[in-house]
């Protein structure tokens, strides 16, 4: 759907960027560091406040409604006109902190960690009153800004002639909470189960990986693609000639270096501050799963593979470059500045695959993310140019320009190739496919792996491969081994072995037509079967599309596992998991494949697997649901993603949460961490809990 919402503008753009840099997506986690609730405390029979809390994650903070202009988007609060109500006065709001923010480059107004705005009304009717409206915000911490969010609000109220149901009512909390039908408000019934599905941070999930640490391994990779892209043939002949120009402009020259870095640098991250600017994190998410862009990065990562063979040459329109050189002629700053810009024009026939390698796993769940992967990339990619500007006498220890150069041109595109797979693997396994099942996902990277080995070798020649004599440097050599070594490891994939150490980038176990492990588990009562697994106690919902790994028998509907926990006396352990689902597969792979997670959940838990990706399974037509939206939910994987998010407050997988029969929380939630003693003991708190509350009863 929104595919469908964008406009011909945009489709524009987006195709442009998409042949220029091969554009994809990585599943990325929605940063949601402030949670809004709405309480209404009674004042009298004929007046209310409404209360608005904003509780706010550490290091964030939320702007005032009063910001200079120029600044950050202030709250807004806009409440809807009703005949019931008049609004006393204007919201109000605590006393701010006025600091200088770094962002905005003045002094503004905000709220830390919890700020409660509250608005008076006077009540003009003897009927019950509902008064909505929506809020707006901006938050930000010291290093970034998410755009600003809208976000709902409802309160529900007696009118004013009923004084005792006013009273009862003061400091009721108004909720929407999703159910098969639609949504309604919180009472009674309901209260209980909300405080037990209270927010969950991402500081509560154990195991969680941060933002921080997440982008700086990004942050890092980007680097170590900027560092290849130095050893293309595009580029590593540039270094010495660059650094004869500064040299012998004299005592300038040093200073030239480092404006001739810090533009490169800048030209990159202007150029990831667009890609922000333009898609942004909700437009990542969407192009995560749906099969019409992964089809079109699967085609752009062939097209890349086929250009770094040498097949043909991406470059960049000639009367650009044109117009780029002819500027280096004003020498000076503005002259240096063009050269910069000249580089990296002439050389995107070999960097714009790369760029679009760190583009591919930069758009897709935070903003910031576009101009970290670029600001590494561009920092290894300029470094060498102002290092060597500064010591000259290091160009005599650099390797000559030679065949080595296309060679490892070949080998990244041997890399891309592999690369391709993946795009074409996740709506395979979303939209079920079934074109890539796990033996010819694995057959593909065998023959690409080897062929690789082939060609260090000598074996296979290329376009534009010189006569370069094989294996005749040591790191060659080491190279050769790997590659021949990684096929030897892919082969007993073949027949079921789990590969542990690439889990994350195959098809799941359960796509594979043979495999020995599922065939000896199977007739050796290891819960190949529901009798064997003792947890069903009837069939499980479209279990013809979905399937547990390790032969493990659970549900695939939220509302089934509950029944059949409290007939079994059970807890829940609740898998929000995806197809596309990297981190899902190798915590399959890595930490449920141990005997001692896997004995535990076949023996003491009632498993429901929630995805929330799938693009095909639609619901029965009596579980048709409008969501709070006004959208009619239809399909499992959209039901699945709002009880995530309503229920849970989260919305990366894998998420993983331990209930009783009633859905009501019983310990901390978990997400992905490889450590398989933690994730045991988080199994074993649950069931802790769970007969705990039932001996309580």
């Amino acid at each position: 759907m929104m595919l469908k919402s964008l406009s011909n503008k945009k489709w524009i753009l987006l195709f442009l960027m998409l042949s220029i840099t091969g554009l994809s997506v990585s599943t990325a986690q929605i940063l949601k560091p402030v949670k809004w609730s709405f309480k209404v405390n009674r004042l009298n029979d004929t007046e209310a406040e409404l209360q608005f809390i904003a509780n706010i994650d550490k290091n964030w903070h939320v702007y005032s409604q009063y910001v200079p202009d120029g600044g950050p988007r202030p709250t807004v609060f806009t409440i809807d006109k009703s005949q019931g109500f008049q609004l006393i006065g204007k919201v109000q709001e605590p006393k701010p902190i006025e600091e200088y923010d770094p962002n905005f480059e003045m002094r503004v107004k905000y709220f830390a960690l919890k700020a409660v705005f509250k608005q008076k009304i006077k009540i003009i009717t003897d009927k019950p009153l509902k008064v909505t409206g929506v809020l707006e915000f901006m938050c930000c911490d010291d290093h970034q800004c998410l755009p600003p969010t809208e976000v709902p609000f409802s309160f529900t109220m007696d009118g004013a002639k009923e004084l005792a149901k006013a009273t009862l009512a003061k400091d009721t909390v108004v909720a929407q909470v999703p159910v098969s039908n639609g949504t309604m408000n919180a009472s009674d019934s309901t209260k209980k189960s909300i405080s037990s599905v209270a927010t969950v941070k991402s500081s509560e999930s154990s195991g969680f990986d941060g933002k921080n640490s997440t982008l700086w391994w990004f942050f890092l990779q980007a680097f170590g693609w900027g560092l290849l892209a130095i050893l293309t043939p595009c580029v590593f002949p540039m270094i010495p000639m660059t650094v004869s120009y500064f040299m012998k402009s004299g005592s300038k020259g040093k200073v030239q270096a480092v404006v001739y870095g810090l533009s490169i640098i800048t030209i990159y991250v202007i150029f990831g501050v667009l890609i922000s600017v333009l898609f942004g994190a909700d437009f990542g998410n969407m192009l995560s799963t749906h099969w019409i862009p992964n089809m079109l990065f699967f085609v752009i990562f062939i097209v890349f593979a086929a250009s770094f063979f040498g097949y043909f040459e991406i470059t960049m329109p000639s009367w650009l470059v044109n117009k780029s050189v002819q500027n280096e002629e004003k020498g000076g700053i503005m002259g240096t500045i063009f050269m910069a810009l000249t580089l990296v024009l002439v050389s995107f026939s070999c960097t714009g695959p790369i760029v679009g390698t760190v583009v591919v796993q930069a758009v897709g769940g935070q903003v910031l993310k576009p101009v970290i992967g670029m600001l590494g990339f561009s920092l290894a990619f300029a470094i060498p140019f102002t290092l060597f500007a500064f010591f000259p006498q290091w160009l005599n220890k650099m390797p000559k320009s030679g065949g080595w150069l296309n060679s490892v041109k070949v080998v990244l595109g041997f890399i891309e190739l592999a690369f391709a797979l993946k795009f074409l693997n996740v709506p395979d396994q979303t939209y079920h496919w079934g074109i890539l099942d796990r033996e010819i996902y694995l057959g593909l990277w065998i023959v690409i792996f080897a062929m690789l080995g082939f060609y260090l070798l000598g074996k296979i020649k290329f376009p534009h491969d010189s006569d370069y004599p094989v294996v005749k440097s040591f790191p060659r050599l080491m190279l050769i081994i790997a590659t021949f070594a990684f096929v030897v490891y892919l082969i007993p994939g073949l027949w079921g072995a789990p590969l542990k150490g690439i889990s994350g980038w195959l098809p799941p176990p359960e796509t594979q037509d043979f495999d020995v492990n599922a065939i000896v588990r199977d007739n050796n009562g290891g819960g190949g079967s529901a009798q064997k697994s003792g947890n069903l106690t009837e069939a499980p919902k479209y279990a013809s599309l979905l399937k547990l790994p390790h032969g493990l028998q659970g549900y695939f509907d939220y509302h089934q596992a509950l029944k059949v926990s409290k007939e079994l006396k059970k807890p829940v352990f609740v898998d929000f998991t995806g197809h596309g689902c990297t981190n899902c597969r190798e915590m399959e792979n890595r930490v449920w494949s141990d005997p001692k997670v896997l004995k535990r959940l076949r023996e003491n838990f009632v498993i429901v697997a929630l995805y929330v990706d799938d693009k095909t399974i639609e619901l029965p037509k009596e579980e048709w649901y409008t969501n709070k939206d006004g959208r009619e939910v239809r399909l499992l994987g959209k039901k699945n993603t709002e009880i995530q998010i309503n229920q849970f407050d989260a919305n990366a997988q894998p998420f993983y949460v331990i209930l009783d029969s009633e859905g009501n929380r019983l310990i901390l939630p978990r997400a992905y961490d490889l450590n398989i003693d933690a994730f045991v003991k988080f199994l074993d708190d649950g069931v802790t809990a769970y007969n705990k509350k039932i001996s309580e009863k």
